[in-house]
């Protein structure tokens, strides 16, 4: 299936993701081609083309064996103004820990687990140019309790067009930066 075509450089996704896409370990293969062949023969041809998926290890060290697993929290943040992507990611980190309360650390309901010994560790997905410039001890700050254990930041989170480029408010352009969090936290 043709997904994308610029000056015919196509990206052709495997047939198999036509259908209903398996949980990991099972993710996309992307083929990337340069040719002369117009569009329409190349859509042609990868619809013919049979592929099976192939399955993928996945390194991670976020989260890692040094906790007790017992809750993971997601969020997404976006800078629509200003292209920093340090806010991005503490607005993501803020969504993700914002919608829930963790009791258990503070009434004693884990049997010699105290709120003192909550551990995080924290997985932000980030454009990879950006990766450079995001602050990581800034994003550390939207933690109010728990020791932070791991940061780990990989390619993810998307650059896009904001749809308006606002000098007033500190825009060098029209991107938006949007970073995906995710929060571990145990003990």
């Amino acid at each position: 299936m043709l997904i994308a075509n610029t000056s015919f450089v196509s990206i052709k996704f495997p047939s198999f993701l036509q259908t209903t896409l398996k949980s990991p370990p099972f993710l996309p293969q992307f083929k990337v081609s340069a040719s002369s062949t117009s569009p329409i023969s190349m859509a042609t041809a990868a619809a013919r083309e049979p592929t099976s998926p192939t399955p993928l290890t996945i390194q991670s060290s976020v989260p890692n064996s040094s906790i007790t697993l017992l809750f993971v929290e997601m969020g997404v943040g976006y800078d629509q103004h200003g292209q920093d992507v340090t806010k991005a990611a503490m607005k993501a980190c803020r969504d993700a820990i914002s919608s829930n309360s963790i009791p258990a650390f503070r009434r004693g309901s884990i049997p010699g687990v105290s709120f003192d010994q909550m551990k995080l560790q924290i997985k932000l997905g980030v454009p990879r140019p950006l990766q450079p410039t995001l602050d990581i001890e800034k994003v550390k700050s939207v933690f109010p309790y728990g020791k932070i254990e791991n940061v780990e930041v990989v390619d993810g989170g998307l650059i896009c067009s904001s749809g308006v480029h606002v000098e007033e408010m500190g825009d060098t352009d029209d991107n938006c930066y949007i970073v995906n969090a995710a929060v571990y936290v145990g003990y």
